[in-house]
């Protein structure tokens, strides 16, 4: 992007004196248009990591009879291959053999570490604070200025724990003096304010700073999306929906899919704002309903905040006198929350357990929860990923009416995103191509019963068509090397067949 011109980029830095550096359009950018692509400055674990590889990020150790460590400096990888990945070899592992200090296996492993390996809290900060000086013209320029919050995060429990387990451990223990105790802190305020998860090839999680996409704003309701390769970690952002020329560019630091108190409580925790967007500011949360409760008190009513930037806000039903506090609120929320995390935790790979248990809780709280809410959104989302992919939920063996409900529930679905994840998104593409199929099957299986007739099927298929061709627009934007974008793949194919067959009939 350094060689373009400035009047063809994408986009322009600004700057105020309230947020700092944002991103604006350069001119009118259309829906799926790249804005930029950024390499890391460094890649590094997440903070309160389990024990992992320090090259490759795959949770460490393999088998409990094998605990494989670098040869030179005695921290762990997965063998040879990882502890020459420059990743590792060329940062810490020099710093380690300089200094003596070797990883401590036993402590690492006690099952008492629930918010990790303190030890290991150091990798990440340590790769910027020598990366820094390895690439001082990129970090002079990109980084050094980056947010880091100290005043806010220096009244935090988490500031004690980094200066024990970073600051300390980095000046002392890896003799590492000649950075200052505010360098330190100030490199673990960038990297926890500023830093993407990304995942590997192999789907482990790890974490990459991103100078430039880090300058976006947040809103709860972004036009841009992300993608990160698991290979080489490049980042590539894109536009969701059209931006007029000096539009702001906007990214989401939380995820779409919680309530908006939830929201804003991590983004008040983690990123240190209190979010203002017109999402958070709507009761309806712009119209979705994704934190309406049921009224129990009456039929029809639902349950909102009177201002819903005001944690501790009553809550009015719309259609009766019934009013209950923001915290007996967030109790609720926190209790189903829970349940549905509990739920979220059983992978696909275990069968059918994976569906019921977001079945049961759906269940559970329906009665309770706006059919939009947030936390049944979550549960459908899932599930309508799961539907059609998992064993004994295969395609081919679900029954009518589990076909129709996983319809409805892309449907609802898409309701729900079409406001919080407009346009181009990534998620929006995913559950086009996950309706679509279904309304095939269910098209075939009314032809076949007599019920529709050829013109009929015809049509059905085309209305399949369509949502098919959207979803396969929006993920052929992703990266080849994602699992999203071998799907755009998949679906382009699926497409043409379609296309094929709607006009051979």
């Amino acid at each position: 992007m350094s060689g373009e011109k400035e009047s063809t980029k994408a986009y322009k830095i600004c700057q105020s004196d309230k947020v700092g550096r944002y991103m604006v359009a350069n001119r009118e950018l259309k829906p799926g248009e790249e804005i930029v692509t950024e390499m890391p400055f460094i890649v590094g674990p997440k903070a309160f990591t389990y024990p992992l590889c320090l090259a490759c990020y795959a949770a460490w150790p393999p088998t409990l009879n094998d605990k494989p460590l670098c040869s030179k400096c005695g921290w762990p990888v997965c063998g040879p291959e990882c502890e020459n990945l420059p990743q590792h070899k060329d940062y810490e592992c020099a710093v380690f053999v300089q200094a003596g200090e070797k990883f401590n296996v036993a402590a690492a492993l006690e099952e008492t570490n629930e918010n990790g390996v303190p030890q290991l809290e150091c990798i990440t900060p340590l790769r910027l604070l020598l990366e820094s000086q390895k690439n001082p013209e990129r970090w002079e320029r990109e980084v050094k200025t980056m947010e880091a919050h100290n005043k806010i995060r220096s009244q935090k429990p988490h500031w004690k724990s980094d200066h024990v387990n970073v600051v300390e451990y980095i000046r002392k223990q890896l003799k590492l003096d000649k950075f200052s105790e505010e360098e330190i802190q100030t490199v673990c305020g960038i990297l926890e304010i500023n830093t993407f998860e990304v995942r590997t090839s192999k789907g482990f999680s790890a974490r990459a700073l991103y100078p430039t996409v880090a300058m976006m704003n947040h809103s709860c309701v972004s036009n841009t999306c992300h993608s990160v390769s698991p290979l080489d970690y490049r980042i590539y952002l894109r536009t969701t929906t059209k931006i007029p020329e000096g539009g702001e560019l906007y990214g989401s630091y939380t995820h779409s899919l919680l309530p908006t108190m939830l929201r804003r409580e991590h983004l008040l925790e983690g990123k240190h704002f209190a979010c203002a967007c017109s999402r958070c500011s709507d009761p309806t949360e712009l119209g979705t309903h994704m934190s309406s409760l049921k009224c129990n008190k009456c039929d029809n009513g639902v349950v909102l905040p009177l201002d819903s930037l005001d944690e501790n806000s009553m809550w009015k039903c719309t259609h009766c006198e019934f009013t209950t506090p923001g915290s007996a609120v967030r109790k609720v929320f926190q209790l189903i929350h829970a349940d549905v995390e509990a739920a979220e935790a059983i992978s696909g790979a275990d069968g059918a357990d994976a569906i019921q248990a977001r079945e049961t809780i759906m269940k559970k709280y329906h009665s309770v929860l706006h059919p939009r809410h947030a936390f049944l959104t979550m549960l459908r989302h899932s599930l309508t990923q799961m539907y059609g992919r998992v064993d004994e939920y295969l395609l081919d063996d679900l029954p009518l009416v589990v076909l129709e409900h996983k319809v409805d529930m892309c449907r609802l679905l898409l309701q729900v995103l079409d406001v919080v994840e407009p346009g181009y998104s990534r998620i929006r593409g995913m559950t086009l191509y996950e309706l679509h199929a279904p309304l095939l099957f269910l098209a075939k299986d009314q032809w076949n019963a007599g019920i529709i007739d050829q013109a009929g099927l015809k049509s059905k298929m085309i209305q399949a068509s369509v949502i098919l061709k959207e979803a396969a627009t929006i993920l052929s934007l992703e990266p080849p090397d994602t699992p999203e974008g071998q799907i755009g793949i998949v679906a382009k194919q699926s497409l043409e067949q379609l296309e094929q067959s709607i006009q051979e009939l």
